[in-house]
């Protein structure tokens, strides 16, 4: 079966914007998406790399970039005004719906709040709100993402990504080759028609 594994973390505008992609690039290859939620700040931590939103320059620099792909894919972002969000309880959430067979549902509506609609998903009433407005029910949901098993699924993912050369986010796998960024799509596409 051909497929390609998405790792992706919400805090990544990057990996928005490769979220939006990847049904398109499904239909066009015949893969299968595998959506792999991790956890990025245990990504940078375990291999020494760092957000660029910490390089001024390449902050101001990689904001033009998104904004250019976005509409390059034409899909709707507006970057967060709350940015950093802490997303290590969205992520659990994320690894808590891939369990439950819901997590595109929940996928979606998490980044549409985060950069689409620039809710400041630090304020868990605001969180609770986008999540209640996407239909599902936040109590659930958080309940979901303390147990251990969504916790212990989230740090495996997160390793495993690490252990096969993750450094960022997005970072694609198609077999074993390593695709890092939503601007290296035609890339990922290639190797999947390949």
């Amino acid at each position: 079966m051909k497929q390609a594994e998405f790792f992706f973390d919400f805090g990544s505008p990057a990996s928005y914007l490769a979220a939006t992609q990847m049904d398109a690039i499904a239909a066009r290859t015949g893969a299968t998406i595998v959506w792999r939620p991790f956890l990025l700040g245990a990504v940078f931590k375990a291999t020494g790399n760092h957000s660029p939103a910490v390089v001024p320059a390449k902050s101001v620099w990689m904001n033009r970039d998104l904004e250019r792909f976005a509409a390059r894919y034409g899909a709707p972002f507006r970057f967060n005004p709350h940015f950093p969000i802490n997303t290590l309880t969205l992520m659990r959430a994320a690894a808590a719906m891939d369990l439950q067979g819901a997590l595109r549902p929940f996928a979606d509506a998490v980044y549409r709040a985060m950069w689409v609609d620039g809710v400041n998903l630090n304020d868990p009433t605001a969180a609770a709100g986008a999540l209640q407005a996407a239909g599902f029910d936040p109590a659930a949901v958080l309940s979901a993402a303390e147990s251990q098993q969504a916790k212990d699924r989230l740090r495996e993912t997160t390793e495993e990504a690490v252990r096969r050369g993750a450094f960022g986010a997005p970072s694609i796998f198609v077999g074993q080759e390593l695709y890092f960024g939503q601007d290296r799509l035609d890339f990922v596409e290639a190797a999947l028609n390949a």
